[in-house]
């Protein structure tokens, strides 16, 4: 068994603050070493494909505004920001990650997307996902393992691989021991009070994406679990016992969106939890490692909780079970301009939470910095209000 990395905890965060960047020169030396790189977007592309036979999977750029710019000369203004930042990477050859990537996999969550990866596909070599809407039809799941063993096809004609079933379920078991390391330490926060701020959770499940090495990964994960737990249990209490306790949910939280963190945290309240695809969404399950394991792949992926979903009972059950388990004081959420799906899913979240007597709040916002007074004018009033 590995033996946990041990370091001081602000080298362990800066570390994982840092990775994305760090990331570009370890990208660059896999390739040397002759690694194929798979570039995706979103949480729903089942990576366990790309592990099994040695492919370098890696979230591409798309929580900046520094090429929003260069996207608006062909895209929309009024598009989702995450669209044009995607795309506008790749445009301006600005992403060491999307430059280095040989397959870049996107899937069909929402309208803006599946025409942005018509244009990306005139740059990279890019396949796509074809998702269904629903979660609870025969005819979803039947589609939605037909797209797995499509890219099963499209992975293995690419790379000239196989991608063998003894292999697949050991890629499953890497991922799964990585989704619980993650998993056991966002619920540390279930702790009163918390024993990190989310700021620090949220660089934690960002970062932990572009670091490459399973194994070392896993060492590092393990030894930030075990120096925090250490600090904790001899006293150490950065968190104020009354700061009021906000789970985030809503659209995809990282890069520039951590100015949202940001704005709660500085007005007195800690972020406890996050139900976004960067936290409990991805990390709350495993895959079935006992089941044929493109049927658990299919069943683990298809039954995230994304407001792409009609209906999407999975983020109410997700979202109200994390307020149960991390004493939630409120929950914020976080609706990227454009985003059509969450912004009306708003409602439903409201509702639902208005029968637990939990207060909520939606905040609309994009990936420039010139809204963060804004923002944090009303995430302070709300937090007082608490």
């Amino acid at each position: 068994m590995s033996k946990p990395t041990t370091q001081t905890l602000p080298d362990i965060f800066e570390s994982f603050s840092d990775a994305r960047k760090q990331g570009f020169i370890a990208m660059k030396n896999l390739k040397e070493q002759g690694k194929g790189v798979v570039g995706t977007f979103c949480t729903y592309v089942p990576v366990e494909l790309f592990l099994a036979v040695g492919l370098i999977p890696v979230g591409l750029c798309s929580t900046s505004d520094e090429t929003i710019g260069e996207a608006e000369k062909v895209l929309p203004r009024n598009l989702c920001p995450l669209i044009k930042a995607s795309y506008g990477f790749a445009a301006a050859d600005k992403c060491p990650y999307m430059y280095f990537s040989d397959l870049v996999v996107g899937e069909t969550t929402c309208d803006g997307k599946i025409k942005m990866y018509e244009l990306l596909g005139k740059i990279k070599d890019v396949h796509v996902m074809e998702l269904p809407h629903s979660q609870d039809k025969p005819s979803s799941r039947a589609l939605w393992m037909e797209e797995i063993k499509r890219l099963k096809t499209r992975v293995e004609e690419k790379f000239g691989v196989t991608i063998t079933e003894e292999k697949l379920r050991r890629a499953i078991k890497e991922r799964n021991k990585e989704r619980a390391l993650l998993k056991k330490l966002y619920e540390l926060s279930v702790m009163t009070p918390p024993p990190f701020f989310g700021l620090q959770q949220l660089q934690i499940l960002f970062g932990t994406q572009f670091k490459f090495s399973h194994e070392q990964k896993v060492k590092e994960l393990e030894g930030t679990i075990s120096s925090i737990t250490n600090e904790y249990e001899n006293g150490k209490r950065p968190v104020s016992a009354n700061a009021k306790r906000i789970i985030v949910t809503g659209c995809p939280t990282g890069g520039v969106t951590e100015k949202f963190t940001r704005v709660i945290e500085e007005s007195g309240a800690v972020v406890v939890a996050y139900e976004n695809c960067t936290g409990a969404k991805q990390f709350d399950r495993q895959v079935d490692e006992s089941a044929d394991p493109y049927e658990a792949l299919c069943d683990y992926y298809l039954n995230i909780g994304c407001s792409v979903m009609s209906p999407n009972p999975n983020r109410l059950e997700l979202l109200g079970r994390l307020c149960d388990q991390f004493k939630a004081d409120g929950v914020l959420e976080m609706v990227l301009q454009s985003c059509h799906t969450y912004a009306i899913e708003s409602h439903t979240i409201g509702e639902f939470l208005k029968t637990r007597n939990i207060p909520f709040m939606s905040l609309e916002t994009d990936y420039s910095t010139g809204d963060t007074e804004q923002l944090k004018t009303r995430a302070a009033a709300f937090i007082e209000m608490l």
